[in-house]
């Protein structure tokens, strides 16, 4: 059966949060797909300083609900997604992000040398806000995960709640404390039509040029 793309503006229109999975495996391909498009997010000064751990295993959707209080989603979900954000990524060389930047034309010298230059991470450090800005990053490739999922016909489900060192130890860097996890998303195959629950009127939410408080 040929799957049906939805638009973005129909994705977004149409993504649920979904409380209970069916049992039924993401096809890899379909899985693949998925994955390729969550690396396509931005991040600042495209730093990349966020990864992706993909649980399907039995033992580690297990060890997620566990950490996560007992939500059912891990057990239920085929696939749930560590998002891992790490504040130290900018101290590494990382010469091939400004090399592959450059090669393809979307670097200037003028901004390869700022790049180099970390002083926007120096900044971030001395202001104590360097996880802050690496978990912002990764919560962006997240949200590029829940619009591709529902554009592709899966179900998502983003999980709050949850021990950090729990998942830590779950996807195996328990001894890591520089890193931070961000969010966990559960994917699969609804077992229902999640009605929406509605959203606050937009002149209540949404401002022109200043904030008015409610």
């Amino acid at each position: 059966m040929q799957k049906q793309i939805l638009s973005v503006p129909a994705a977004i229109r149409a993504r649920r949060t979904t409380r209970h999975f069916r049992p039924e495996p993401v096809a890899p391909e379909l899985l693949d797909e998925l994955l390729d498009l969550a690396v396509q997010a931005p991040s600042a000064w495209n730093m990349q300083d966020r990864s992706i751990v993909v649980v399907t295993s039995e033992a580690g959707r297990q060890a997620l609900s566990k950490a996560a209080f007992g939500q059912p989603q891990p057990l239920e979900a085929p696939v749930v997604l560590v998002f891992v954000a790490d504040p130290t990524a900018w101290q590494d060389g990382n010469a091939d992000i400004a090399e592959l930047a450059g090669r393809n034309g979307a670097w200037n010298a003028e901004f390869t040398a700022m790049f180099h230059s970390r002083s926007e991470f120096h900044s971030l450090r001395e202001r104590g806000l360097l996880r802050e800005n690496a978990v912002k990053n990764a919560m962006i490739a997240a949200t590029y995960v829940m619009l591709a999922a529902t554009g592709l016909g899966l179900a998502s489900a983003p999980m709050n709640g949850w021990d950090p060192e729990l998942v830590k130890q779950a996807i195996g860097i328990g001894d890591r404390d520089e890193l931070a996890i961000a969010v966990l998303v559960a994917v699969g195959y609804s077992d229902t039509v999640p009605p929406h629950p509605g959203r606050k009127p937009r002149e209540l939410t949404v401002f022109p040029e200043q904030y008015v408080s409610r």
